[in-house]
């Protein structure tokens, strides 16, 4: 995976005459030169809003964005485009379900301990609004979740199951399969957030039985501002838009209005066009160099990078030991240190990029009575030799 680190212009810059080591994707990844183009490209010879004129430019802006539903209709395996509907990021997919549903008092959802903020704020949101039941699926350390409690807590109650595929603060990839199935089998909706899957694994949402799954484009090599929610039709078909006004309509009268098709009826007002076709182009790049590949090569790197971190002294890592259980990231903290200082002192001594902080995920930082825990993520762009690097200043700071 070497040769793609020249499509990846960011990894010329050097501060204080130093590379860049950026060990933070978990975050927001980079983006090559091909993304960066096509919205330069978009803007220089393509501007115009879509679905609203007959003239060239709309035409040619209309069919680009619309291409870009079915890159990623076919990135995620689902039926078509019309099972895809571009939000602002993976948030606003979850809540564009957590208001759709219609949830009524006494209505029952599970999460798991493990949620990003994303994943449980709208939700209690709801608990708070109109009473709905929130549930946790209980988490060891390590990131096994007791599944015995997910069969003892569904019930006709149950609305949603929804849950990350794999934790941005554990690195755990979730036995969703499962899950899906059990769901499938009780008549319960499940809900699969998948940020931190969809930019490092083969995604098919079909096989993993699921009736939403979101992710983000800005953490899968694409721009900032747009995300995705998949929904299966007849799904999608029965639950109301969280954005009324432009677009999401196919008539209107001074007393009443009528939705547009699928997806347009959840992509109200102008949508972020241009960030729409780059994703695609995004996925474009991904797909070429292949998502089995892509995972291949971070399962290598994060199996040296947590081989050798257990060897530092005084470093206590976060989620499973074994290396074929977890995605491309490392949470971890240094004894009598705070995360923050970690960060820092990596990023001045070396400019090297972590994260530090609760990741979003404070519940379950807390549970493991931790005040935020330093983070190394990465993909496709990083190398053994970055790694090293970044062991290296570890050790450092340890002694």
């Amino acid at each position: 995976m070497n040769d793609v680190r020249n499509d990846f212009t960011f990894l010329k810059r050097k501060i204080n005459g130093k590379s860049i080591i950026y060990l933070d994707s978990a975050a927001t990844s980079q983006k090559p030169k091909v993304v960066i183009d096509a919205l330069v490209d978009f803007y220089n010879n393509h501007c115009a809003n879509i679905h609203r004129g007959v003239h060239k430019l709309s035409q040619e802006a209309s069919l680009m964005y619309e291409e870009a539903h079915e890159k990623v209709a076919k990135f995620l395996g689902a039926s078509s485009k019309e099972e895809i509907i571009f939000t602002r990021n993976t948030t606003e997919a979850i809540n564009i379900v957590s208001h759709g549903l219609n949830l009524k008092k006494g209505d029952e959802i599970l999460v798991s301990e493990m949620e990003h903020h994303s994943n449980i704020v709208p939700w209690q949101a709801l608990q708070k609004a109109i009473g709905i039941k929130l549930k946790f699926i209980p988490v060891d350390k390590e990131g096994n979740l007791d599944l015995t409690f997910v069969d003892k807590n569904l019930s006709e109650k149950t609305k949603l199951i929804s849950m990350t595929h794999v934790s941005n603060f554990l690195g755990v990839i979730n036995p969703v399969e499962e899950i899906g199935k059990i769901a499938k089998e009780k008549g319960i909706k499940f809900m699969i957030d998948g940020a931190q899957s969809a930019p490092h694994m083969p995604i098919d949402v079909k096989k993993l039985k699921c009736d939403f799954f979101a992710c983000s484009s800005h953490k899968m090599c694409g721009p900032t501002g747009i995300g995705v929610l998949y929904g299966k039709k007849e799904v999608l078909q029965e639950i109301s838009p969280l954005i009324n006004g432009g677009d999401m309509i196919s008539s209107v009268s001074y007393y009443d209005y009528s939705l547009n098709k699928l997806p347009w009826k959840f992509e109200g007002g102008t949508s972020n066009i241009a960030d729409g076709y780059a994703f695609g182009i995004a996925l474009d790049y991904l797909s070429k160099l292949g998502m089995n590949t892509i995972q291949k090569h971070d399962q290598k790197l994060v199996k040296y990078a947590l081989g050798e971190i257990q060897k530092i002294k005084n470093v206590e890592i976060y989620g499973p030991m074994d290396a074929n259980k977890r995605c491309g990231l490392i949470a971890f903290n240094l004894k009598n240190f705070n995360p923050h200082d970690v960060a820092a002192i990596m990023d001045e001594k070396e400019n090297i990029m972590i994260r530090s902080g609760f990741h979003c995920v404070e519940p379950m930082h807390r549970k493991l009575g931790l005040n935020g825990s330093a983070r190394a993520s990465f993909y496709l762009y990083n190398t053994f030799e970055e790694i090293d690097k970044f062991l290296e200043v570890l050790k450092y700071i340890s002694k």
